[in-house]
């Protein structure tokens, strides 16, 4: 997988959980595999002509009991000394991100440190390198799991309920997260995907995130932005989605305040780009079927779909 798909692996691990949770199968697997070993032997053993000079109670009593006892009670009690912390309450230095999983996208939800705000973005989480998050993970609609494999760690997301889930990345980097609980038509394409950057750079998108969406720049290409802007309203896109400084309403979709800076569209479905977005808000039911978006293509004209998804674009 390249490094703009992000890594979906638990065998790349990109953090302190995550580390653990590796170390842990690794042990886990070698125990395992000592005790596959010896049964192996033992059934070997007992083939041969002579296996019947050993009393059938230590074959039982050793090989049977014993021997399986002892490595699986070590093993578990390895297990139980290197599982991840948790926490009732977050660290004081943490990170707060709420995520509300929906058929089939994520809405994630941050606090503005300047105003309190809430700042809602969608399908793709932005963390600072080497701070602690604690994420408060809930659900809309029906039972989904939050699970990104390379920084561990996986928590169902339950109606009515919010669970919590406190990850960590120690360096800088794209990690793809999947939705791990059979959630309906499009479970497999529900992907979100995590960006770790320096603390620097987070605080300047987290203060960019919390500003209205930008506005149409005078100049060359100004009058096509517009025209998608109009077009936007007109054919009521913002009926489902919210864009802070045109539209505040709650919205039922993604909100796109600032969607031209993400790096794909529809939960990972397509990378984001003006001609993959007009394609997208053209034939949505062909990329991503059941999808809650109907395919705009008929009801508006080439020059208005591609003027929206240069607006769109512009938008970061």
């Amino acid at each position: 997988m390249s490094d703009a798909a992000g890594s979906q692996s638990a065998l790349r691990a990109a953090g302190p959980v995550a580390e653990t949770l590796l170390g842990v199968s690794g042990v886990l697997t070698v125990g395992a595999s000592l005790i596959f070993v010896a049964v192996m032997v033992l059934l070997a053993l007992a083939l041969r002509r002579h296996a019947g000079q050993v009393h059938a109670r230590w074959w039982v009593l050793g090989g049977g009991l014993a021997f399986p006892a002892i490595v699986l009670s070590a093993l578990f009690a390895y297990s139980e000394q290197h599982k991840p912390p948790w926490r009732v309450a977050p660290p004081k230095d943490a990170l707060i991100v709420g995520i509300t999983a929906r058929m089939w996208w994520w809405e994630v939800r941050y606090n503005d440190p300047a105003t309190g705000a809430e700042i809602v973005t969608a399908n793709e989480v932005r963390v600072p390198v080497g701070r602690p998050v604690y994420f408060g993970l809930s659900s809309a609609d029906v039972i989904h799991s939050f699970w990104v494999p390379s920084l561990g760690g996986k928590m169902d997301m339950v109606p009515g309920r919010v669970q919590h889930l406190q990850l960590q990345a120690s360096r800088a980097g794209v990690w793809r997260g999947q939705c791990a609980e059979f959630c309906g038509e499009q479970h497999a394409r529900m992907a979100l995907h995590v960006v770790a950057e320096e603390p620097a750079a987070f605080e300047a998108w987290l203060a960019a995130q919390a500003r209205p969406a930008t506005a149409v720049p005078r100049g060359p290409g100004a009058e096509r932005l517009s025209r998608g802007r109009d077009a936007f309203v007109a054919h009521r896109c913002t009926a489902c989605h919210a864009v802070r400084g045109l539209s505040e309403e709650r919205s039922l979709g993604p909100d796109l305040t600032h969607v031209g800076g993400r790096l794909f569209l529809g939960a990972g479905s397509v990378s984001n780009e003006p001609a993959q977005l007009a394609r997208w808000v053209a034939h949505t039911q062909q990329i991503k079927p059941g999808a809650r978006m109907p395919s705009a293509g008929e009801r508006i004209e080439d020059a208005d779909l591609h003027a929206i998804a240069a607006w769109l674009s512009h938008l970061q």
